[in-house]
């Protein structure tokens, strides 16, 4: 019986079809779904740039009191920026070695957040934060090597599937956010 091991980190089969297949959807799955809630998170620390909301912040989540506001809007910047990174250039193919890059900054503001949790004895927000942190760093991996997006022209397709994300973005999670943040008492 002769066992060949494949050298090929991508397909069994040595051709990466089949599971490349699936690692390519596997990562499509986590851009959007991590995409989508960082984009969240970090737009609802944008809205703290209002001074009345950032004073009743503290309420809701702890270590907003900790972090003066101009730091919490600037996490929540990075943070929108991060989940539209992870989605759109590799969405649009256009400069699509941006998604990499945001999944690695991403990962990277999931570390920093985790050691200011462990300084701060929040051990239980860290689970969330390393949770996260994987999901960004395997993004950023899986499209940087093994699965990579190609650059491409940017057709019609494309700029209507970017559209409906930000429109989903808008709909789903900018606007409930903005809502729940402006009219709720904390």
């Amino acid at each position: 019986m002769d066992t060949q091991i494949s050298a090929n980190p991508i397909g069994v089969d040595g051709t990466g079809r089949r599971t490349g297949r699936k690692l390519n959807g596997s990562l499509w799955v986590l851009q959007v779904l991590g995409g989508f809630f960082f984009a969240g998170s970090g737009f609802g620390k944008v809205l703290l740039y209002d001074d009345a909301l950032y004073a009743a912040a503290p309420r809701a989540v702890a270590w907003y009191a900790a972090v003066p506001q101009s730091l919490i809007v600037l996490i929540g910047i990075v943070e929108v920026l991060g989940g539209l990174g992870l989605i759109l250039p590799a969405l649009t193919r256009v400069a699509p070695t941006l998604t990499p890059l945001a999944g690695a900054g991403l990962a990277l503001t999931m570390v920093l957040a985790a050691g200011f949790h462990v300084l701060r004895g929040e051990y239980e927000l860290v689970p969330a934060n390393v949770v996260l942190g994987g999901v960004a760093a395997f993004v950023a991996f899986g499209r940087w090597t093994p699965r990579p997006v190609r650059s491409g022209p940017l057709t019609t397709g494309r700029v209507l599937g970017s559209v409906a994300v930000v429109a989903a973005l808008a709909l789903l999670v900018f606007g409930p956010t903005w809502y729940t943040m402006t009219h709720t008492q904390f």
